[in-house]
């Protein structure tokens, strides 16, 4: 009898709500699938892609994967593997890094022999380039009794298919007897044209809808049958799911109500609520199962909330007013309001501003040093207060001019601590721009979820950009 060990979709790297305690916890899962195969002494360890997250693995990523495999090399036991998705490279992928190290053997179409099991290898090929597909495999040995396909992709009759299993095991110049798959986190075996194809899920929760437990198959080769097993991984991260379903008028209070009927230490808390209640925020929630020692805590609202009712009123202050109500509360000085009226002015380039404002400023130090002295303290609402704002408002009679000035009082936010300095006095770190304190906006917010999805997904690779290659051959 021949047993191999099928697993796949390890994600090494992904650090997944990030953690960097779930980032671990991938590697330690795949840590445990190798010592168990050590421990049941199979003949040999078959990953069916997605060894990484993604294609650009953290060197810390790297040296556990090494070591890892280090300890299969060790008891002489074979890593054979084929590229998935999310770790697909332009050329040379890690896999083959890991063949050039001795600790890892990338499956294509010349077959490698574990006793009487012929295994081959398909690497993930973007469905785009499938169609030129040819399944062109060598022989197989004359002394083998199995023939077994090892593949990464989303395979029929399996949720979320796009790839003909039927098509595969015509076209092929081999006949299998097993079709070994990863890519569907979610473990599953059916019967395809008299071959057992299966999926070995994932060793790890790498979404919130993953509830299932993680482990990997075993697969026994005697008696010219093929037998293929489950076996559970028992040391992953527990994930607490609480599922809330709000009756009409309950609220954030029966969510946390359900939360507290779980033991959180250190689990991965993921919270679904639906139903007719209140909306609720999800912020609080999570607190609540962090503080009860969960490592993470996420909200998930999958109800289709109406908006609130309140009315949305937005206002603005007219610019001009504020610029001019900042200028009477800083008390500026005759030359100072000069300044402002240099800087601001519609009639002079931007590039000329500094110059000008240095020659205006040495002219008055020249005929008039008293222009410097800070006004005298009056309110900003006195009738004998005005400044230059006022006094273009007034000179202006047409609605350009008006414009002009609006456009004008943009300069104030640097221009109100120039004249500031001028004036004698510190520039307070506090400008024009502070009027934009005085634009509200009153709106009602409804309260959701995060909305979290499943990571699979979300943060596939496109490996149809870094694909060149459309034969068996090319993917060897």
């Amino acid at each position: 009898m021949t047993r191999v060990l099928h697993t796949g979709d390890t994600h090494l790297g992904y650090q997944q709500y990030n953690s960097p305690e779930r980032r671990q916890d991938f590697l330690e899962a795949f840590r445990t699938v190798v010592e168990d195969a050590v421990a049941d002494d199979v003949d040999a360890v078959v990953h069916a892609g997605d060894l990484f997250h993604d294609r650009r693995p953290g060197l810390v990523d790297l040296q556990g994967t090494v070591d890892i495999l280090r300890v299969l090399a060790d008891a002489d036991i074979p890593f054979l593997a084929v590229v998935g998705n999310h770790e697909s490279k332009r050329d040379a992928q890690w896999l083959d890094l890991f063949a050039d190290l001795g600790l890892a053997t990338r499956l294509g179409a010349e077959p490698v022999v574990v006793d009487d099991v012929a295994l081959y290898g398909l690497d993930f090929v973007p469905r785009s380039r499938r169609d030129d597909l040819t399944y062109d495999f060598d022989p197989v040995p004359g002394e083998v009794a199995y023939a077994t396909l090892v593949s990464h992709g989303l395979f029929e009759p399996f949720a979320h298919a796009d790839w003909d299993t039927e098509t595969v095991l015509e076209e092929s110049t081999v006949d299998f007897d097993a079709v070994l798959l990863g890519d569907n986190h979610k473990p599953d075996t059916a019967e395809v044209l008299d071959t057992w194809v299966t999926y070995c899920g994932s060793t790890e929760r790498a979404s919130a809808s993953e509830r299932e437990d993680r482990g990997y198959n075993l697969v026994d080769f005697a008696d010219d049958e093929v037998a293929i097993s489950r076996r559970g991984l028992s040391s992953t991260r527990e994930f607490v799911f609480v599922d809330a379903d709000l009756a009409e008028g309950e609220g954030v209070d029966r969510v946390q109500e359900r939360v507290r009927q779980h033991d959180l230490e250190d689990a991965v808390v993921i919270v679904t609520v639906e139903g007719e209640g209140r909306p609720i925020a999800p912020a609080a929630v999570e607190q609540l199962a962090i503080d009860r020692g969960a490592l993470v805590a996420r909200v998930n609202d999958r109800r289709d909330l109406p908006d609130e009712d309140e009315d949305v009123s937005v206002s603005f202050a007219n610019p001009d007013d504020a610029v001019r109500e900042r200028v009477r509360e800083m008390g500026l000085s005759n030359a100072a309001l000069e300044i402002d009226e240099t800087v601001r002015s519609g009639d002079l380039a931007d590039s000329n501003v500094r110059e000008s404002v240095e020659r205006r400023v040495r002219d008055l130090l020249e005929d008039d040093e008293s222009s410097f002295e800070p006004a005298p303290e009056r309110e900003p609402g006195d009738e004998d207060v005005t400044t230059v704002a006022d006094q273009l408002a007034g000179e202006s009679g047409t609605a350009d001019a008006a414009a002009a000035e609006s456009a004008g009082s943009a300069a104030a936010d640097s221009d109100a601590d120039t004249a500031a300095a001028a004036n004698g006095g510190e520039i307070e770190g506090e400008t024009a721009a502070d009027t934009d304190d005085s634009a509200t906006a009153d709106t009602g917010n409804a309260a959701t979820g995060d909305g979290d999805t499943d990571a699979d997904t979300d943060e596939t690779t496109d490996a149809d950009a870094d694909a060149d290659t459309a034969s068996l051959g090319d993917f060897a």
